[in-house]
C-alpha cells in the first residue's frame, strides 16, 4: 500500500447512512443523489501514491489495479474522496451495473486478478470531497465539498461524479427510475452538514417489496440447532422451479419452529452442495431439499442477473407462511421489473 501525505489521513471511517421509508422533503435542506450499489470506497491520493480503502479500511487497490491507474490519470494530483466503485457491463442492450461481476473482483489469486481487470473493468463514482489540495474539507458543508468533488475530477473514461439534485421530487422519481440500472436507491445529504467519520448523517431510501416463494429446501444454523436460511424458489414460464435466494437472521425460537415445519417435507436423507462463498470460505453450504409443498412470503429490496438466472441480490426477510396460496402459482411474474434505465442516463448531467 502507497504511502500518502495529505490533509485527511488513513484510516478513516466513511459517512453513514440511516434508513429512511420516504424521501425527506424540506427545501432548501437536503441534497438528493443516486444511491450506488457497489464497493464503498475512500480514495487517497498524493500523486503518485494512491490508496484505496473500502468501509471497512480494507485495501481494495489490490483487487481494483485499473482502478488506481484511473485515480492517477483522471483525479486531481492531490485530494481525498468518497465514492463507489461499481462494474458496469452491457446487459439486453443496456448499460447497468452488474454486482455479480464486481463480487467476482475479490480474489485471492493475482493471475485472476489481473485477468479480470481486463474482462470486467471497474469504474469509480465519486459523490463527496473530503479534501483537495492541502485543504481539508471534513467541516465544510456539503455545498462547498461538492464544488470540490467537482474541481478534483476529470470526468473522462472511469471517474466519475454522482449528479444531484435539490428536488425531493426529482430525487423520488430517480427512486424508481434508477433501478432499472442497477442502482439501488435514493441518498440524501444536508447541504449544510458538515462530513462526520462513522456517523449516520445521511439519509438512504431503498427499495422494498414483498413476494411469495416456494420452500424448496433449509440449511442447519451453525450452531447445530434449529434452521439456519430457507432456500427459496420460483417457477419459471417453462414451470422448472428455480432458486432465487435464501432468507435467514432467525431468532433462536423462530429456527427449531421452523425446522418442525419444514423436517416433514425432508426428502429423504438427500443432502446437496451449494455455491462456496465468495467472502467465507469456512462457511458450509450444504442444504437439505425439501417437497415443494409450503409457500412463504419474504421481503426484499432488488433482484439481480439476466434472463433465466434472476435471483434475490441480497437475503431476504421471512415474513409468514402462506398456506392460502398454491406453490404453482409462485412465479416469476408475481415481481416488479425495474425500468430499463440505461447507466449512462443515470451519470449525465452530473
Amino acid at each position: 500500500m502507497d504511502v500518502v501525505d495529505l490533509p485527511v489521513m488513513p484510516p478513516l471511517e466513511p459517512m453513514l447512512a440511516k434508513a429512511q421509508t420516504k424521501v425527506p422533503d424540506e427545501p432548501g435542506v437536503w441534497s438528493y443523489e443516486p444511491k450506488w450499489d457497489g464497493f464503498r470506497a475512500l480514495v487517497f491520493r498524493s500523486r503518485d501514491a494512491v490508496v484505496l480503502l473500502s468501509r471497512s479500511g480494507k485495501d481494495l487497490g489490490r483487487y481494483f489495479p485499473e482502478v488506481v491507474d484511473a485515480v492517477r490519470d483522471e483525479l486531481a494530483p492531490r485530494c481525498v474522496l468518497d465514492g463507489e466503485i461499481v462494474v458496469p457491463r452491457e446487459i439486453a442492450g443496456r448499460t447497468r451495473l452488474d454486482w455479480e461481476s464486481l463480487s467476482q473482483r475479490i480474489h485471492p489469486a493475482e493471475s485472476r486478478i489481473a485477468r479480470l481487470s481486463k474482462e470486467t473493468p471497474a469504474h469509480f463514482i465519486g459523490f463527496d470531497a473530503l479534501a483537495v489540495g492541502d485543504t481539508g474539507l471534513l467541516k465544510e458543508p456539503f455545498r462547498v465539498r461538492r464544488a470540490a468533488l467537482l474541481e478534483a475530477v476529470d470526468e473522462r473514461d472511469w471517474c466519475h461524479v454522482t449528479r444531484t439534485t435539490e428536488e425531493s421530487a426529482l430525487g423520488t422519481q430517480w427512486l424508481q427510475e434508477f433501478e432499472g440500472a442497477g442502482l439501488d436507491g435514493v441518498i440524501a445529504k444536508r447541504l449544510e452538514g458538515a462530513y462526520l467519520p462513522g456517523k449516520r448523517e445521511m439519509v438512504k431510501v431503498k427499495h422494498h417489496r414483498d413476494a411469495d416463494c416456494v420452500a424448496i429446501g433449509y440449511r442447519i444454523h451453525k450452531s447445530g440447532e434449529g434452521i439456519g436460511s430457507i432456500l427459496l424458489g420460483l417457477y419459471r414460464g417453462d414451470g422448472e422451479l428455480q432458486m432465487v435466494g435464501g432468507a435467514a437472521s432467525f431468532t433462536a425460537k423462530a429456527r427449531l419452529s421452523l425446522l418442525a415445519d419444514l423436517e416433514p417435507l425432508r426428502l429423504g436423507d438427500d443432502v446437496r452442495d451449494g455455491e462456496p462463498s465468495r467472502w467465507n470460505s469456512a462457511a458450509d453450504k450444504r442444504w437439505i431439499p425439501v417437497r415443494p409443498e409450503r409457500v412463504c412470503e419474504v421481503a426484499y429490496d432488488q433482484m439481480e442477473g439476466n434472463t433465466g438466472a434472476v435471483r434475490f441480490r441480497h437475503a431476504v426477510k421471512f415474513l409468514r407462511w402462506r398456506p392460502d396460496r398454491d406453490p404453482a402459482s409462485c412465479t416469476f411474474g408475481q415481481l416488479d421489473v425495474p425500468l430499463n434505465y440505461d447507466l449512462r442516463d443515470v451519470l449525465e448531467g452530473s
